[in-house]
């Protein structure tokens, strides 16, 4: 013990119970054969996380219960799951909010039952989540090709603990204090963009926006006239435009992998990877042209594989080659219209990939992309709406951001006694 604190291993923090540390069954015995539409959750990869989040509780598969019984690899309250294959230092926890009461792991993942009598689940969930745990188990990858962890090494992962369970309480409660600001963000955030959603679907899909009396337009009557390239009727006054003519877009610049690098030497890069959840993987020493420096709140589309699409939300950063960037002008349509106007044609495209084909997305394919706009006083109303809607979005994720890094700094501290809790 030092300062306080026990100095202790996985294995020695586990249930006595038999089999508290599992890995998940042989792939053949949960391939695609076995899945269903409903019945006990599979965790798998996507369910787990880098970025200190409990546990993603969407995007399941299923087995009967008799195939959950038989695989005998559940998940439940408490529980700690570790992928074991693939992108290892993810880790996540089953708490007591989630949809189901009990999940299996996959073939790809590891699961540790605690002693509550030693460590209270949660201290352990945030010490094997904390930045410095995650390099030591990728440090202890003994995949020959692909990253991989097995119990051996699982059982070995330090960890250090204040042997007062009241200590680790007031250490978890301040890092649950700032999750929870961060999930409400989270939140408010999906709400913010499915109110976006569904204005625009109702102003320029169905084209039932606010008339002169207050009324929705199309159902009250009001005129349409034929357009031929939609080949749908669109209110009157109303025109397509290409996309390349209404917005500012400008495709990444063609960094030299080789001058790549994590220490933040240069500037900060972003690549396809790193759309999906505005994250920063690499940096770069090359000099660069200003016109590939990207905005917070310009729209960003990944053009290889899926075709990402996200809102960007840092300073000072500059886009890669294969990813487009899109940014409003003074008399356009706003970044949130053109997302949802452009969107399900990308989705159209990914699925019309065959599984053994890469989906790619030309210039010629960008060029071709049109986008709707109302007359000029519609349009304004709505470009005031989805700016207002935009900008809140990405505060609260500039918010977000800095409260994980104070998460991220207090967790060392407060777990190796540098800071305690009164």
């Amino acid at each position: 013990m030092t300062n306080g604190l026990i100095n202790s291993t996985l294995e020695k923090i586990a249930s006595n119970e038999k089999k508290s540390i599992i890995s998940g069954p042989f792939g053949s015995s949960i391939s695609k054969k076995y899945f269903k539409e409903e019945g006990i959750p599979v965790i798998r990869g996507n369910n787990l996380s880098l970025n200190g989040e409990k546990f993603i509780d969407d995007g399941f598969v299923f087995v009967t219960d008799e195939k959950a019984r038989e695989l005998n690899c559940y998940a439940k309250c408490d529980d700690l799951v570790f992928t074991a294959v693939g992108t290892i230092g993810q880790v996540g926890i089953i708490t007591s909010d989630l949809d189901y009461n009990e999940y299996v792991i996959s073939n790809k993942q590891l699961r540790v039952r605690l002693d509550a009598n030693k460590i209270l689940p949660l201290y352990a969930f945030y010490w094997f989540s904390s930045k410095w745990i995650q390099k030591l188990i990728k440090q202890r990858n003994v995949g020959s090709t692909v990253p991989l962890i097995n119990l051996t090494v699982l059982r070995q992962l330090t960890i250090w603990y204040p042997e007062s369970l009241n200590k680790q309480y007031s250490a978890v409660n301040i890092l649950e204090n700032l999750n929870k600001k961060i999930e409400l963000n989270n939140k408010i955030n999906a709400e913010l963009e499915a109110t976006a959603k569904l204005i625009y679907d109702y102003w320029f899909v169905q084209f039932d926006f606010p008339d002169e009396n207050g009324k929705p337009y199309k159902s009250s009557g009001g005129k349409m006239v034929y357009n031929e390239e939609l080949k749908r009727e669109i209110p009157e006054g109303w025109e397509m435009n290409f996309l390349t003519d209404e917005m500012d877009l400008q495709y990444g610049f063609p960094f030299s992998t080789k001058l790549f690098n994590s220490e933040k030497k240069g500037v900060p890069v972003v690549r396809i990877r790193d759309i999906q959840n505005c994250t920063i993987s690499n940096y770069s020493t090359e000099e660069v042209d200003n016109k590939y420096k990207i905005n917070s709140g310009d729209v960003l589309v990944g053009m290889d594989g899926n075709f990402h699409i996200n809102y960007w939300n840092k300073e000072n950063c500059y886009l890669n080659q294969r990813c487009l960037r899109i940014r409003s002008n003074d008399d356009s349509i706003s970044e949130i219209q053109a997302r949802y106007s452009i969107e399900p044609y990308l989705k159209a495209r990914e699925k019309n990939v065959s599984r053994t084909t890469v989906a790619h997305l030309s210039a010629r394919d960008v060029n071709d992309l049109k986008v709707i706009k109302a007359n000029r006083i519609v349009q304004n109303k709505a470009n005031s709406f989805f700016k207002s809607n935009l900008e809140k979005i990405v505060t609260n994720r500039k918010e977000n951001e800095k409260l994980a890094e104070l998460r991220d700094w207090l967790l060392p501290m407060l777990m190796n006694g540098q800071v305690t809790v009164n």
